[in-house]
């Protein structure tokens, strides 16, 4: 047996460690450990319930877009109201957005260098200006660098990386990939500037409020949203989808490598005033059967937590009593359990509930991919399934996009108006592109008393449930073939197929103790 250390797991967003025994090869055991504490919910004990849709977004840089919506119809459900037609399309619009540059994100600038290989761009002599820059730029900060760790250091992000015999053979493929990754820096930008159209900015958008959004939409704001859709359109379908077919075709094996199949899908991108039909559908998927969902069979566990809060608890009555020193805890995350059972949640859990509940779309486009692969659907259930998924959602959302842009009233009001109770709780509950996000909040005279969250990697990072059960990456990870203990990169992309967020979590630092001195410019 062999003791494995992912500590801890780059390109990512936040602090996540893995911890694996190997036996003949391949994972037998699995640890995910979240070395970060969350403790927002102790941040917005006694604000004004308002507060909460602008701190909220503070728990994360890169998915505010989500947490914001989740806060708002947090505050929608306590305050007893509803976004109103133009506050729904705009929300979607805003999400919608977020998806596109989150999804692009991941594959190219996350999980890429998993399978690229990077070190293609010293051998380049093509004529694509970008890339002769980066290959210039790469060789000369290898050779001004005379040590290992220096050179590594020098070119980073692209190194480090493990080293061994994991990467695309194929020159062209691999050329083709790294311009493809500059590329994709552009569209991200154009996807962020469409969630700034309607946010008012981002990151964390001061026009998302309870009732809708602040942003009334314009011609001027419509047009110039559907061009940077155009062009992302274009990168989604010319370039993204045939990329993540080349990967899937040279690493067949992740078909069968990163496996769970427990889904659950709040549903997300409402299609109507009553805010029950989602183009994302919702459900819950047990590796059996699709059943409904019910929020009210929520819970948090925390067995193998570093808290002292009482277990299984609703978030309702979600506790934050951080207890780092508890015996048998190994991480700050909470073990999220829906009628006791670990569910994945995220793209492929939304795509797998979707195309079981029938939606002809989904269905046409998995089926599509499943026959380029030449798999059946199970082999959706996997590593490569997860990066699949991304894609098909995009795909989808550009094309649904326009369609609400065009339900836009032009000039009118993109919010309902509300009045904080005096006492009264909520949820609010949405799909961040990593998964299902549920902010809970109970109002007491007019002020904050409880506030919980349970993020999308809560749910499939988190720990051993209170049974002993391990959470959904902790399964997935057993039976991954390791072919080199010091170079564990199998179960790194396994890991970083769910695209794990811990920065939604607080660092914590001694008040008293200078962190660094910085010159500001």
């Amino acid at each position: 047996m062999a003791k494995v250390l992912l500590d801890p797991i780059t390109r990512i967003e936040g602090h996540l460690s893995i911890e694996l025994d190997v036996q003949n090869g391949k994972v037998a055991n699995a640890w995910s450990k979240g070395d970060m504490f969350r403790g927002y919910e102790m941040i917005l004990k006694g604000r004004n319930p308002v507060d909460a849709n602008q701190i909220t977004q503070r728990i994360c840089g890169v998915c505010p877009a989500p947490h914001g919506i989740a806060s708002s119809k947090c505050l929608d459900s306590a305050f007893g109201i509803t976004a109103n037609k133009n506050g729904r399309l705009l929300r979607n619009l805003i999400l919608c957005a977020d998806y596109l540059q989150s999804h692009i994100l991941h594959f190219y600038h996350l999980c890429a260098l998993d399978y690229v290989d990077i070190t293609s761009i010293l051998k380049y002599n093509g004529n694509d200006k970008k890339l002769l820059a980066v290959r210039d730029w790469a060789k000369n900060e290898l050779e001004v660098k005379k040590n290992r760790q220096d050179a590594i250091t020098a070119v980073a992000p692209f190194l480090p990386r493990y080293e061994g015999d994991f990467y695309i053979k194929d020159q062209d493929l691999n050329i083709a990939a790294i311009a493809h990754y500059l590329e994709a820096l552009n569209v991200r930008l154009e996807a962020q500037q469409m969630i700034g159209l309607f946010g008012g900015r981002t990151p964390h958008m001061v026009g998302l409020v309870p009732g809708g959004v602040t942003q009334v939409p314009t011609r001027d704001k419509i047009r110039q949203y559907k061009k940077f859709l155009k062009d992302v359109e274009k990168f989604v379908n010319k370039v993204y989808y045939n990329d993540i077919i080349a990967v899937a075709k040279a690493y067949s094996d992740y078909f069968n490598i990163g496996k769970f199949t427990n889904f659950l899908s709040y549903g997300v991108f409402e299609e109507n005033q009553e805010h029950s039909e989602f183009f994302f559908k919702r459900g819950v998927y047990d590796g059996k059967k699709l059943a409904e969902f019910d929020p009210a069979k929520i819970r948090e566990q925390v067995r193998y937590s570093r808290y002292n809060s009482g277990s299984n608890l609703h978030p309702y009555q979600g506790q934050t009593n951080p207890d780092p020193h508890k015996g048998g805890a190994y991480t700050w995350l909470k073990a999220p359990r829906y009628e006791n059972m670990p569910m994945e949640v995220g793209p492929l859990a939304r795509v797998v509930v979707s195309y079981l509940s029938g939606d002809k779309r989904i269905k046409s486009e998995v089926d599509s991919l499943l026959k380029v692969f030449n798999a059946d659907i199970n082999a959706v259930f996997s590593t490569l399934g997860r990066h699949a998924a991304r894609v098909i959602e995009c795909k989808l959302l550009c094309e649904r996009a326009y369609e609400w842009l065009d339900e836009l009233e032009v000039g009118a009001m993109p919010r309902s108006t509300y009045e904080i109770p005096d006492k009264g709780q909520g949820e609010g509950l949405t799909e961040a592109s990593r998964g299902a996000l549920g902010h809970w909040i109970i109002i007491e005279d007019k002020k904050i008393a409880n506030y919980q969250c349970v993020v999308p990697t809560t749910w499939f990072c988190g720990p051993r449930g209170d049974d002993g059960k391990l959470g959904p990456v902790e399964q997935a990870l057993l039976g991954t073939p390791i072919s080199d203990p010091k170079n564990p990169i199998e179960a790194a992309r396994v890991v970083r197929s769910f695209d794990p967020c811990i920065a939604c979590a607080v660092h914590v630092v001694e008040g008293d103790k200078e962190i660094g001195t910085f010159k500001i410019c």
